[in-house]
């Protein structure tokens, strides 16, 4: 039987790129986005890609967690849950836009863990969830406030979901800049000050952050860890 992977935020960029991995591994896929029809069009394209017919796309909205259990209760078991999803924010102090500010929070926060609530008693004993946080947790910068805060929420998730939800494991990841990410892709002069600063002289990939995913996800020893790929970040 073929693995269940779900990807919440699969649509575009590392979660995209991750769930063609799994596809590409044999895994049935569900990607899951805010837009529905964007997710089911996606699938089709990883499922081209693929060359298989195991990808699909369904609504999943993070940023309004009450409604989760309804999202995805069309999963009947799943192995591994991947929740990349986030709402971009750059909020400062001095300009402190509360409704953006609540909105990632409830995303990231509550959301993930929502999600995960409303799966629990479909997760394999044997699987794994596996939650983005990101650089800014460790190296904050202008308008980061909410973005720092949330990251670093995602090691106290780690802590206790990997406790409350044993023999099932649960991790997070942390990228730093991805270089060829839709987000970064094409801002030459910021990817460029960024590789200064990092040590190996390497800007990472999203092929790197999908192997660091994968390990994680696949890895039995790998449980409550807060893995940090970024080559260094100086």
């Amino acid at each position: 039987m073929s693995k269940q992977v779900l990807v919440v935020g699969g649509t575009s960029g590392i979660g995209r790129e991750l769930a063609a991995a799994c596809a590409r591994r044999g895994a049935s896929v569900v990607i899951a986005g805010r837009d529905g029809m964007r997710a089911e069009t996606v699938a089709a394209e990883l499922n081209t890609e693929a060359d298989t017919a195991h990808v699909r796309g369904i609504a999943v909205d993070l940023s309004k967690p009450e409604v989760l259990r309804e999202a995805l209760s069309g999963i009947d078991q799943v192995d591994s849950i991947v929740l990349t999803g986030i709402q971009r924010d750059t909020n400062t102090i001095a300009g402190y836009d509360i409704a953006r500010a609540t909105e990632l929070a409830i995303v990231k926060v509550v959301g993930y863990t929502a999600a995960v609530h409303a799966l629990q008693s479909r997760i394999s004993p044997d699987g794994s969830v596996l939650l983005f946080g990101g650089l800014a947790k460790d190296v904050p910068y202008p308008g980061s406030t909410t973005v720092s805060t949330v990251n670093a929420a995602m090691t106290g998730l780690v802590a206790t979901l990997s406790r409350e939800l044993a023999p099932v494991r649960v991790n997070a990841i942390h990228p730093g800049m991805v270089g060829d990410s839709p987000y970064w892709a094409g801002n030459e002069r910021v990817v460029e000050a960024a590789r200064t600063r990092i040590l190996t002289g390497v800007v990472p990939t999203m092929r790197d952050i999908v192997e660091g995913c994968l390990f994680l996800l696949e890895n039995p020893a790998a449980n409550g860890v807060n893995l940090d790929l970024n080559g260094g970040y100086a």
